[in-house]
C-alpha cells in the first residue's frame, strides 16, 4: 500500500461537509476542554461524583444530537450507549452494524509535580493539548462523537447503522462491562467495533492495529517481623521484607530480558514470518523512538526488534515498590512489611490463568527463609488479533488515508484494551482499532497530550469510515 498516493474522489467527504467541520474547529475543541476538566479517575473513591459527571456529559452530547440513548447502571460506573437509526437495505441487502467503543475513565494524574500544567485544567501549548484524558481516551473517542453528531446536525443521513458504548471503568479492568456484556449481546449486536485508544505509528504515518497484548496485574505482599524493627539492634539478624522483596522481583527477569517463571513461555505462539517482514520494511528508528519517549537507551529480550519486542512478545515490569519509611530525611528501620506491584502483558495464546498458577509456584520457590508471601491477581484478559484483511480495515485505510494524506501502516499495539477479546467472543464481530495519538503523548504518564491537528483529522478519519462503510 502507497504510503503517498493521494485519495481518489470518490473516497473523499463532501467539500462543503469537510468545510463545516473546519468552521466548527474551535467549537469541538471548547467541547472536549469541558469533557478533560472533569476529574474521573475511576479507581479513586473520591472522585466517584466526577465520574458521574463524566458520563452524564457524553449522555447529554448524544440526547442533544438525537441519538436512542440510555445510561445503563452498574455495580460500579454506567455504561452509555446510544445508537443512530438503522437505515433502510438496499438491493436487499442490510448495511453493517458498527459499535464505537471508549471509555470516559481516566487515569491518576499522580505526580502532580511533574506537570507543567494542571491535570485538569486543559492548556493549549504548540498546538497540543495538555490534560489528563486528552489522548486516553477522551480526546480519541471524541472523535467518533462528534463525527456522528455532527453529521447528523449537519442534515445527512447516514450510511449505515451506529451504536456507541462508552464505559467507565476501563482503567480500573472493566470488570462490570464484562458482566454485563452477555446480557447487553442483542443490544450491542454489530459487524465491526471500532476503537480509538491507542496510537499512530509515528508522526505523520497514521496506522490500523490489528493486535493488541493481553495483560495480567498483581500485588506482591511480603510480611516479616510484627513490627518495625531498630535497622541497628536487629539488622543482619532478621529478614527484612523489603530485601525479600527485592531479590523476589529479581528472580523474575534474566539479564538477556527473558522472564524466568517457569513454563511461562509454554503457550507463545511464534511471530508469523509475514509480520516481522511488513514490520521490517517500517524503518524503524531506534534512536529516534528511545528520544522520543525520554530514554537514554532502549533495552528488552535479545534477539527481537524494538517493535517485536512492545508488539508481539510478553514482558514484565514492576509498576510500584512499597516498604518502610518514605518520608522526609533518614529513619533507619527494618520494615516488617513490603509490597509491590507489577504486571505482565501477554501475547495471543497466553491465558492469564495459567499465568498466575506459574507465579504462585515460582514465588513459593523463591520466597527467602524468614518471610512469607501473599499474590493478589487484581485483572488479567487475553491478547487480540484482528483481521488485517477484511472489508472494514479496507474501509478504514481509504478513510484514514483521505484524512491524513497518506495511506496507513498496519501495526500491532503493545498495550491491552482488555475488553475487546471478550467482545469479539459475545458479539462475534470483527475489531477496528484506529489510533489518533503519538507514542510520546505520555498517557497514564504527567503532561499528557494530544495534538489538535490529530484530533481534527481523527474527526473527519471517522466521518470517512462511515461513508467507506456504506460503500462496502
Amino acid at each position: 500500500m502507497s504510503q503517498t498516493a493521494k485519495p481518489s474522489p470518490e473516497e473523499s467527504l463532501p467539500e462543503e461537509f469537510v468545510e463545516f467541520l473546519s468552521e466548527n474547529a474551535n467549537r469541538f475543541e471548547e467541547e472536549l476542554k469541558e469533557w478533560l476538566r472533569i476529574a474521573s479517575i475511576s479507581s479513586d473513591s473520591s472522585a466517584k461524583e466526577d465520574v458521574h459527571r463524566a458520563a452524564e456529559w457524553v449522555k447529554n452530547k448524544f440526547e442533544a444530537a438525537g441519538l436512542k440513548t440510555e445510561s445503563i447502571p452498574t455495580a460500579g460506573f454506567p455504561l452509555i450507549y446510544a445508537e443512530t437509526p438503522p437505515p433502510a437495505a438496499a438491493d436487499g441487502k442490510l448495511p453493517p452494524v458498527a459499535l464505537v467503543y471508549g471509555h470516559y475513565d481516566v487515569q491518576p494524574p499522580e505526580p502532580l509535580d511533574l506537570w507543567t500544567s494542571p491535570p485538569f485544567e486543559p492548556d493549549v501549548r504548540d498546538g497540543k493539548i495538555y490534560a489528563r484524558g486528552a489522548t486516553d481516551d477522551k480526546g480519541q473517542v471524541l472523535t467518533h462523537v462528534l463525527a456522528v453528531c455532527e453529521w447528523l446536525s449537519s442534515g445527512r443521513t447516514l450510511p449505515i447503522q451506529i451504536k456507541f458504548l462508552i464505559e467507565g471503568e476501563e482503567e480500573v479492568g472493566s470488570a462490570n462491562l464484562e458482566e454485563h456484556l452477555p446480557r447487553l449481546s442483542a443490544k450491542l449486536a454489530c459487524d465491526v467495533v471500532v476503537v480509538s485508544d491507542s496510537s499512530q505509528y509515528a508522526p505523520g504515518r497514521p496506522a490500523i492495529t490489528c493486535g493488541l497484548r493481553g495483560i495480567a496485574t498483581y500485588e506482591l505482599f511480603v510480611d516479616g517481623p510484627s513490627h518495625d524493627l531498630h535497622s541497628g539492634s536487629f539488622g543482619g539478624a532478621v529478614m527484612n521484607p523489603a530485601i525479600a522483596l527485592c531479590q523476589m522481583m529479581a528472580s523474575m527477569i534474566r539479564p538477556d530480558g527473558t522472564i524466568a517463571v517457569a513454563g511461562f513461555y509454554d503457550d507463545v505462539l511464534p511471530i508469523p514470518e509475514i509480520e516481522r517482514d511488513a514490520w521490517t520494511q517500517l524503518g524503524s528508528d531506534d534512536e529516534e523512538f528511545a528520544r522520543s519517549v525520554g530514554a537514554k537507551q532502549l533495552a528488552g529480550e535479545t534477539g527481537y526488534t524494538t517493535d517485536e519486542r512492545r508488539w508481539a512478545r510478553p514482558s514484565f515490569d514492576i509498576n510500584g515498590l512499597t516498604s518502610g519509611h518514605q518520608g522526609e530525611g533518614v529513619k533507619t528501620v527494618l520494615p516488617a512489611k513490603a509490597s509491590a506491584k507489577f504486571s505482565h502483558r501477554l501475547v495471543p495464546n497466553q491465558d492469564p490463568v495459567k499465568i498466575t498458577q506459574k507465579l504462585q509456584e515460582h514465588f513459593a520457590r523463591h520466597c527467602p527463609t524468614g518471610v512469607t508471601f501473599e499474590l493478589k491477581p487484581d485483572h488479567g484478559a487475553g491478547a487480540m488479533l484482528a483481521d488485517a484483511n477484511s472489508p472494514f480495515t479496507k474501509a478504514a485505510s481509504a478513510a484514514v488515508q483521505s484524512a491524513f494524506g497518506v495511506a496507513p501502516v498496519m501495526i500491532r499495539e503493545g498495550g491491552s484494551i482488555p475488553i475487546l477479546a471478550r467482545f469479539q467472543e459475545v458479539l462475534d464481530c470483527d475489531v477496528l482499532l484506529l489510533g489518533w495519538g503519538q507514542n510520546d503523548d505520555a498517557a497514564h504518564s504527567p503532561d499528557e497530550k494530544f495534538a489538535l491537528e490529530d484530533f481534527h483529522r481523527g474527526i473527519r478519519a471517522s466521518a470517512g469510515l462511515w461513508q467507506q462503510m456504506g460503500r462496502s
